[in-house]
């Protein structure tokens, strides 16, 4: 009879176990291979959902909102961003230049926005700008 040590050691004539050839020659990953196919996600939609949300808890922290009313804020977001936009892209295209700067946005937001509307949106928007500059400088 063998003992332990003899038994797991491999014949001294033969092949060791590990230097044995393959059956087959490896396999590389073919396209449309058997393995099932990853379904990629697509790009993410951008909303300002988040902004909205934050927005109507600062205003109304007992208030929710659905998903068709935030499917219409973010819609209506939107609209006045491709607008206001569109406008300052005008205004700079007028004076000859080619860079929007905050006067061009500024004024844009004056021509459409009403009244009282306008002034809030223009006295926030140079809130926002000062703040940015200020943390710029730091």
């Amino acid at each position: 009879m063998k003992s332990i040590r003899q038994r797991k050691m491999a014949p001294k004539g033969g092949k060791s176990p590990a230097s044995k050839t393959p059956k087959s020659p490896a396999k590389t990953p073919k396209e449309g291979g058997d393995k099932a196919k990853k379904v990629r996600k697509g790009k993410r939609a951008q909303t300002y959902s988040s902004y909205i949300y934050k927005v109507l808890r600062q205003v109304h922290p007992e208030t929710g909102i659905s998903k068709t009313a935030m499917s219409i804020m973010n819609s209506f977001i939107n609209d006045v961003f491709e607008r206001i936009a569109s406008e300052a892209g005008r205004l700079a295209r007028y004076s000859g230049r080619h860079t929007l700067s905050s006067r061009e946005v500024q004024t844009a937001v004056r021509l459409i926005l009403p009244g009282e509307l306008s002034k809030h949106a223009v006295s926030e928007g140079t809130k926002a700008v000062t703040k940015y500059s200020s943390s710029a400088q730091a």
